[in-house]
């Protein structure tokens, strides 16, 4: 593959936002994030963006200017707990994180394995409503679980709010988690068992004793073992459940330099294993502008998705891991968490394994050091498109495909609109994850309104949107191979070129109508670009393959959006 246009940015030291004990300060409402500038002169060093010292706003999501008839609300389905082996933040703590951080709403997903099984959800479900009842005006606090799918990865499984959330996480934990039923292999057994499981949940839905639910696979080409067919399979036996997956995988302050881990953004630092799909190459087990391979090459295996017509969406999450320093009885490497869960942390000899819970460590006196994530929302976020502030609309959104995907707050804000062009404010239009049908001939137009950066970000600079990219693909239906990985109609059409913009700009393009189809679209910084996996006929300035600890990730910003389908009748 080509080489990176651009070199790796000079190295830059890991920041750290180490919690607040204790009430919280004060309500959203009224929070500035004091410490936004944290980390600027760490980062902005060779960075090249712009700094400045206005706050960002943190005002409620729901407070601000409906666009395109939704109120947008900034979240992560991906976070754990004190309640996961190698993760130690209280769930208020990493509430109280996600307000400061800017997000609307979250979802705890702590580990399945034996230890959670047999101690933790009744504890844990004490901690989840006293802090959906002590932060409720200012987060939307979902329970789920990081689900050991069998004979595959971890998956993002998110529950609606009920009376039903306890046993529905108890019965999957003890009867389809992989590391709970010895179900980890790739097997065919192991793989129907995985089906099995998700028609269970799906079945849990209907009979109303589970309000809703949602799964999505996590950092999905990591070990190379969620196979295309696979991630088809899921799909067809629960398409209300699955309805996408993590297409930028948290973790990416890994790939921060020396002094920082080094490694690779979201930890995709590895190579194929026993159960890996052998149809991938070896450029799927890294990221690609901190984005996972299956996302980030136009034409790839999220596109091939697409092609069949499927609503697969994509999302972004913080994936929050917190190790500590000096906590455990015994000392450690902080930056590996192999045997946390075993070391006694107590005189009476308790460890995880025995109790399915770390003791708090913030506000004891114990130091806390940032692991390989940045805080919730400081890096990460997925912004869906709700009806209203509540639970259910946050959820009906993801299943609708009202969502997309930002690094860093390069956009304050997104609208994107399909319809027929030239008839006003009657014509016809549809938005992310909607589908627009018109007769075959028929003139469409696309048009974007971008809210740019107006504030500095976590780490103190100023994003610039340099330019957005708009990506058009056929639907030419179901797929004669459930393992395809690439759909060979799909390129990038059209570039804006947005540098040296403020405020907001509105980006339109035309194109008749000829065939079924779909548009996504995607906008960087522009500091680090390489022609595409496919080649620079379908993506001439794609983002670059990430550099192991050599990638400064807040010098390399992108946004992705979920696609709009274009149905075409004869």
């Amino acid at each position: 593959m080509p080489e990176p246009t651009t070199e790796p940015t000079p190295a830059a030291a890991a920041t750290t936002t180490p919690t607040t004990p204790g009430p919280l300060r004060a309500s959203r409402r009224g929070f500035l994030l004091g410490a936004g500038a944290v980390g600027a002169g760490l980062v902005a060093a060779g960075s090249g963006a712009t700094t400045a010292s206005a706050a960002p706003d943190r005002t409620p999501a729901r407070s601000r200017a409906r666009q395109g008839g939704y109120v947008w609300l900034a979240g992560d389905h991906h976070l754990h707990s004190r309640y996961s082996n190698d993760a130690m933040y209280r769930i208020d703590d990493q509430a109280v994180r996600a307000i400061d951080g800017g997000l609307d709403w979250i979802v705890i997903t702590d580990h399945g394995n034996a230890a959670f099984a047999a101690h933790s959800i009744a504890p844990q479900r004490e901690d989840i409503l006293a802090a959906r009842e002590r932060h409720g005006e200012d987060l939307l606090l979902f329970n789920g679980l990081e689900w050991n799918i069998p004979g595959a990865e971890h998956t993002t499984f998110m529950m609606a709010p009920g009376a039903g959330e306890p046993r529905a996480l108890q019965e999957l934990v003890d009867r389809y988690d992989a590391l709970v039923v010895d179900a980890r292999d790739g097997t065919p057994e192991n793989e129907a068992l995985a089906l099995a499981a998700l028609k269970h949940i799906a079945a849990t839905v209907r009979s109303g004793r589970l309000a809703d639910a949602l799964v999505l696979p996590n950092h999905p080409a990591r070990k190379g073992i969620d196979s295309p067919a696979e991630l088809r399979a899921w799909q067809d036996a629960a398409p209300d459940v699955v309805i996408g997956f993590e297409g930028a995988p948290g973790h990416q302050a890994a790939g921060l330099p020396a002094p920082g881990m080094a490694r690779g953004r979201g930890l995709y630092d590895g190579g194929p294993g026993q159960y890996s799909f052998p149809g991938y190459p070896a450029e799927s087990y890294r990221t690609w502008g901190g984005f996972d391979w299956m996302t980030a090459t136009v034409g790839g295996v999220w596109d091939s998705l697409l092609s069949e017509g499927r609503r697969w969406w994509i999302t972004t999450t913080s994936d929050g891991h917190q190790g500590c320093g000096d906590w455990v009885k015994n000392p450690v490497d902080p930056l590996d968490q192999t045997g946390y869960d075993k070391i006694p942390y107590n005189e009476d000899g308790d460890t995880f394994q025995t109790t399915g819970v770390y003791p708090p460590p913030v506000g004891a006196g114990r130091p806390v050091a940032e692991y390989s994530s940045f805080p919730p929302g400081a890096y990460n976020k997925t912004w869906v498109g709700a009806e209203n502030f509540s639970h259910r609309a946050v959820m009906d959104a993801m299943r609708a495909g009202r969502m997309w995907v930002c690094f860093g707050d390069l956009v304050a804000g997104l609208d994107v609109q399909l319809g027929v062009k030239g008839r006003g404010g009657h014509r016809r239009r549809a938005t992310l994850g909607g589908e627009l049908v018109v007769a075959t001939g028929t003139e469409v137009e696309l048009t974007v309104t971008v809210d740019l950066a107006d504030g500095v970000n976590h780490a103190g600079l100023l994003p610039e949107l340099a330019r957005v990219d708009l990506i058009r693909g056929r639907v030419t239906g179901p797929s004669a191979d459930p393992d395809a990985l690439y759909a060979p109609g799909t390129r990038v059409a059209h570039s804006w070129d947005t540098s040296g913009r403020s405020g907001s700009v509105t980006l339109t393009h035309s194109f008749v109508a000829e065939h079924d189809g779909y548009v996504r679209l995607r906008g960087t910084d522009g500091k680090r670009s390489q022609p595409g996996y496919l080649g620079a006929d379908v993506d001439p300035a794609g983002p670059a393959q990430d550099v192991l600890g050599g990638v400064n990730p807040w010098d390399d910003l992108w946004f992705y959006t979920n696609p709009i389908f274009l149905r075409v009748r004869g």
